[in-house]
């Protein structure tokens, strides 16, 4: 009965060893998982941003314009609290003619040649869609980044080769931005910049409307 009672309790003592090594090996694992992650989210919201950037600006070879409408002549954002929704955007760069489509009109407007200059897939998920196009409700038509925000869009609507304001207030690559066409997202917290995040994103490293040290993603530097 000792004997009995003695391989028990070595095989209970072998099974929290066990234990006590898996949970060491994935207290070391894990974090090294959400670093490879989170790298790979940013990798894909910048190959995103670089498809947007590359749309426009072959409109604008095709058309001899940017994708804005017409009699908009000041430095246009796409995207929440912007000029215009980045839905429109997206509709006229994929040649959205969807007949039911909120902005067919406009896409036929704008892209009369009927040319599609971009076509990123559609998201598996919706209420947050996370990489890429939104399928349903407000979220229609919305290219979103691998965290669930919207990607924001600048282009030069009044044509000096510049865009006056940098979205940051540390303005990565210079104030103004010399150059056509912007694009970013804005990583795992949610809001521009680094810091606390908005609500059902992750607070991550830097202060708020700053670029460096945040997770953010842009197309211009």
């Amino acid at each position: 009965m000792q004997r009995h009672s003695d391989e028990q309790a070595f095989t209970l003592i072998e099974l929290m060893t066990v234990i006590a090594v898996v949970a060491i090996l994935f207290g070391i694992a894990f974090p090294a998982y959400i670093s490879v992650m989170e790298r790979a989210r940013k990798t894909e919201a910048q190959n995103s941003e670089q498809q947007i950037v590359t749309a426009v600006n072959a409109y604008y070879t095709e058309y001899g314009k940017y994708p804005i409408p017409a009699g908009t002549t000041t430095d246009t954002i796409y995207g929440p609290g912007g000029t215009f929704t980045s839905d429109v955007l997206f509709d006229v760069l994929r040649n959205n003619t969807n007949p039911s489509g909120p902005n067919l009109a406009t896409v036929t407007s704008l892209n009369p040649r009927q040319i599609v200059f971009i076509q990123p897939r559609t998201s598996k998920l919706s209420n947050p869609a996370k990489s890429g196009i939104g399928s349903t409700g407000a979220e229609l038509g919305v290219w979103f980044d691998p965290w669930g925000s919207p990607y924001r869009v600048k282009i030069d609507g009044d044509y000096n080769n510049q865009l006056t304001t940098n979205p940051y207030t540390d303005a990565p690559g210079g104030q103004p931005v010399y150059i056509g066409v912007i694009a970013w997202s804005f990583g795992k917290n949610g809001v521009l910049g680094g810091g606390a995040p908005a609500a059902g994103f992750t607070a991550e490293s830097g202060t708020a409307g700053n670029f460096s040290g945040s997770g953010d993603v842009i197309s211009w530097q």
